[in-house]
């Protein structure tokens, strides 16, 4: 049996697998949030399902097969089957999240959504070994292909669960960070039933070396990501922007006490002999107060001649304002 290796790279590999898979997730979760918001729903399902099973499970899993390798065998991957994984990837999560959004939501819905994603995840998994050729044979051990299996269920379940309950960005992030244990988890449970054997008769296998395959399809991926990350920010951004700040109201008692003050003002204008041709009228401006709610100061109400001493009002009693000093009688001596 020949000797399997999962950290050619030493810790490389697996913690940039996880921080890929983690910055899927938190991703996708943002975008199926908008999508619960109503509009373009859609399209936010389908850029979280190129999210989540794009960079957070199908980029996760190509940068953890970086550091693969087997003694005494050489690995080449098939390009037209590394690309069907991809698409099954995303396929799959779409369909999961497509189930999951219906309304009414049920638990049938999410148990449903979280075994076609589980079983989508899991078949992504192996059609992308199957795409790695070798002069080796490869054997698995099925009770730990099982083993993932059930662990990539069970990752979609609580994966689609998050997508659905989860708002705030710390529980975001939290939820990323479980989701991204859970679908690395996976990975390796799959990896470890593997086991390799000299073949008979071994050729060179064709196909196309990993870094010159797996580099440009991860970097392609990656940038799809990013652009779907500065739109979701940006849309975040106008949308708090297009909340409008509440307009506080001014007390009845404030706009009452500003139109007699106007009247006042118009009063002691006409007092001073301001009623010539041109002039303004402030009676017909709206300044100026009906002679039935107040009756203008240093007036008589009835000869409207100029009577000296105080203000006097309409219905002066309880809760009127004080007496006051008389204008001065501008234009006029004394």
């Amino acid at each position: 049996m020949l000797e399997i290796h999962h950290f050619s790279y030493g810790w490389v590999t697996p913690v940039l697998a996880y921080i890929m898979s983690v910055i899927g997730s938190l991703l996708g979760l943002r975008c199926t949030a908008r999508a619960g918001s109503g509009d373009g729903r859609n399209g936010w399902l389908i850029s979280a399902a190129v999210a989540i099973g794009g960079t957070g499970i199908w980029v996760m899993h190509f940068v953890a097969m970086l550091g693969f390798s087997i003694r005494g065998a050489e690995i080449r991957y098939n390009v037209p089957l590394t690309l069907l994984s991809a698409v099954i990837s995303v396929t799959v999560v779409w369909m999961g999240l497509f189930v999951v959004a219906r309304e009414p939501f049920g638990r049938l819905s999410l148990f449903a959504g979280g075994a076609v994603t589980g079983l989508g995840v899991g078949a992504m998994h192996y059609s992308g070994m199957y795409a790695m050729n070798t002069d080796a044979t490869i054997d698995y051990d099925p009770g730990i292909v099982t083993l993932s299996m059930v662990i990539a269920v069970v990752a979609a379940t609580v994966a689609l669960w998050f997508t659905l309950v989860i708002r705030g960005i710390w529980a975001t992030l939290g939820a990323a960070l479980i989701m991204g244990v859970a679908v690395t988890g996976m990975h390796y449970t799959g990896m470890a039933s593997m086991s390799a054997h000299h073949m008979d008769n071994a050729v060179a296998p064709h196909g196309t070396g990993a870094m010159e395959l797996l580099a440009p399809l991860m970097i392609t991926v990656s940038t799809v990501t990013l652009i779907l990350l500065i739109h979701v920010g940006l849309t975040e951004v106008d949308e708090r922007a297009m909340v409008a700040e509440p307009v506080r109201p001014q007390p009845a008692s404030r706009a009452a006490w500003s139109l007699q003050s106007a009247a006042v003002a118009a009063a002691e204008l006409r007092g001073s002999g301001q009623d010539e041709p041109g002039a303004t009228d402030y009676r017909t401006a709206g300044l100026y107060a009906p002679a039935a709610d107040y009756q203008v100061p240093g007036r008589h109400a009835a000869t409207d001649s100029p009577q000296p001493g105080r203000y006097q009002t309409a219905g002066a009693g309880a809760g009127s304002r004080p007496d006051r000093k008389p204008f001065p009688q501008r234009g006029r001596k004394p």
